[in-house]
């Protein structure tokens, strides 16, 4: 995923070279009578299956089904490889190009850092948080952005620690660390003995991310509610979190509902199906495509339209730590402030140009 999108940003600075007659890009879309995320994201991205760009961009309007959508309501476009364009509210081509990317500069630690509020993040999770990756990734920087915002006295730092089993415990469990990103929260209200609702308390979600269903085009089958899910052979790999499948009422893995293969890697799911040993892969959108992408599925899988789970990405921190109040009001203020002014949006648009232009 790395080299993926490593190379995203060459593919964005070429299409941008060859749209600069376009007046503008992105902007405000109207549903119209008989329109669907499908058709939207044909008709103006000239690309069928970016229509989960445009529910994520506009979850909180359209809700967790993509088929929720009514005739007048708005839609918020984001510039993706030069398109839409010619819609109201749209920016200049110049000012929706991404700069060129900046991994992140990992400064020395010292130990006047102890004084700072010190955040804990790992490599590897692209394109969330990631070293090489644009300021470090899409959730690092804004965590970054929220954090200046906020603007504690004492300062803040970001660490980086790639081991990622330790981040729980016993880093943040004994406050070695302060707070950690970025993490899933499970359905506290229907699972409250998780550990991560045990233990930790949650901030405000810095990105809601899609868990889709990718099937093979040749063995599809119909997701519109959870009873269809139900006797499936599902396929996630080994170490992913799995409480959106008991979570929400479900209960598919604690009743025994579903099964659930779990290999080592994403790709060895998308091999089971391909065999017939699993009905779907159901993983994150940006690693089921990126890897989809990778080893030229595209033409052989689909990604069903309705989302088997929205989840927010957070930071954390333990319930045990004796500043935990302070903490989630300091990132919650930031993460507030820079939503109001714009900052936020600015940089969600950016990472998103340069993920999907590598799709």
């Amino acid at each position: 995923m790395k080299k993926h999108l490593m190379a995203a940003l060459i593919g964005v600075s070429a299409f941008f070279a060859t749209s600069a007659a376009a007046d503008t890009c992105g902007g405000t879309y109207t549903v119209r009578s008989g329109d669907s995320l499908s058709l939207i994201a044909d008709r103006l991205y000239k690309d069928v299956g970016k229509w989960s760009a445009i529910h994520s961009r506009n979850i909180d309007v359209i809700g967790p089904r993509p088929d929720a959508i009514r005739v007048g309501m708005q839609l918020s476009m984001a510039c993706l490889n030069g398109l839409p364009t010619g819609l109201p509210g749209g920016k200049t081509i110049a000012a929706a190009r991404p700069v060129a990317a900046a991994p992140v500069q990992i400064q020395p630690g010292t130990a006047a850092v102890r004084s700072k509020i010190n955040l804990l993040t790992g490599d590897d999770y692209a394109p969330f948080t990631s070293k090489v990756s644009h300021n470090g990734g899409l959730i690092t920087e804004v965590v970054n952005a929220a954090m200046t915002n906020a603007n504690p006295d004492q300062g803040f730092a970001i660490h980086w620690v790639n081991d990622w089993a330790s981040h729980f415990d016993p880093l943040l469990s004994n406050a070695l660390l302060d707070l950690g990103f970025p993490w899933y929260r499970p359905d506290c209200d229907t699972m409250p003995d998780s550990y991560r609702c045990v233990n930790f308390h949650f901030s405000d979600p810095m990105f809601e991310t899609l868990m889709l269903l990718f099937v093979d085009k040749s063995r599809p089958f119909v997701f519109d509610t959870d009873a269809d899910i139900e006797g499936k052979t599902l396929c996630r790999p080994s170490g992913y979190l799995t409480f959106d499948l008991d979570g929400y009422g479900r209960r598919w893995l604690e009743d025994k509902k579903i099964t659930l293969k779990q290999p080592h890697k994403v790709a060895d799911c998308f091999d089971m199906v391909a065999r017939g040993e699993a009905d779907a892969v159901a993983i994150n959108e940006f690693t089921g495509r990126s890897v989809m992408k990778e080893n030229g599925l595209l033409d052989q899988f689909d990604v069903l339209p309705l989302p088997l789970s929205v989840l927010g990405i957070h930071v954390v921190v333990h319930k045990t730590h004796p500043q935990a109040e302070q903490m989630l009001t300091l990132i919650n203020t930031g993460l507030r402030n820079i939503r109001a002014d714009g900052s936020y949006q600015a940089i969600i648009e950016d990472h998103m140009a340069r993920i999907w232009a590598g799709f």
